[in-house]
């Protein structure tokens, strides 16, 4: 397929350029992204515009084949870094703007563990859908979490842990942030191979997310309903 190896993105409309960025991105093709990015911003699209339509939409076509089994962890990975070289483009002219943000996640994999291919996976997908992502890296103690919520003041908290020995330590986080006195002010997400629903429900957790994709749709839902409950307050 010759023509397709010569396809100029710059001779697309603008509805063919971003279906083939959703393309790309699913292909994980980090230059052409990079390209289609620029192209439709020289076209006068705006930031956000371009963050949603091309990058976002794109990505959440990856999440849903990723949540059925038709991609895996590598491809995604791949997708995520197409991503990333598009946001790397927008996230300068965003904040110039004032563009609004979806929500803020701190994430971050608990002391003892050293696992961070699931947790990175998340960060990536949660950015792909528009969330700004404050990734603490691995085996964080409580005092790390603790500091970085006070710094970041994110709607969300997302714990991952990989090891069964490392599981509990998700209920001292949790139990910390009651001392606090601060635990209704974030919902938390924990995830992780030998995690389970019921796991997540007796440690107090918010939600347990089986994948980055379910990661997603839980954090999404989280946001609409802090916007309605303020709405109702308001």
């Amino acid at each position: 397929m010759s023509e397709e190896e010569d396809l100029d993105l710059r001779e697309l409309p603008d509805d063919e350029l971003v279906e083939q960025m959703h393309d790309d991105l699913y292909d994980g093709l980090k230059d052409e992204v990079e390209e289609g990015t620029q192209i439709l911003l020289e076209r006068g699209w705006t930031p956000y515009k371009v963050l949603t339509e091309a990058l976002v939409e794109g990505m959440r076509i990856v999440g849903v084949d990723f949540r059925d089994g038709i991609l895996f962890v590598p491809e995604v990975l791949m997708s995520a870094n197409a991503m990333k070289a598009g946001m790397t483009i927008l996230r300068p002219l965003l904040a110039e703007t004032g563009a609004q943000k979806v929500g803020t996640m701190v994430i971050g994999t608990v002391k003892g563990d050293i696992h961070d291919i699931g947790k990175n996976l998340v960060s990536m997908m949660m950015e792909g859908a528009g969330f700004d992502v404050i990734d603490i890296g691995i085996n964080n103690p409580v005092e790390n979490y603790l500091e970085a919520l006070e710094e970041h003041k994110p709607d969300l908290l997302g714990m991952s842990a990989l090891l069964t020995t490392t599981m509990p330590y998700m209920k001292v986080v949790i139990d910390a942030l009651k001392e606090n006195g601060i635990r209704d002010d974030y919902a938390v997400l924990v995830g992780g191979a030998p995690l389970n629903e019921e796991f997540s429900e007796a440690i107090g957790a918010d939600a347990y997310c089986r994948d980055a994709a379910v990661a997603v749709e839980t954090a999404k839902e989280f946001m609409a309903r802090k916007h309605n409950k303020a709405g109702a307050a308001g």
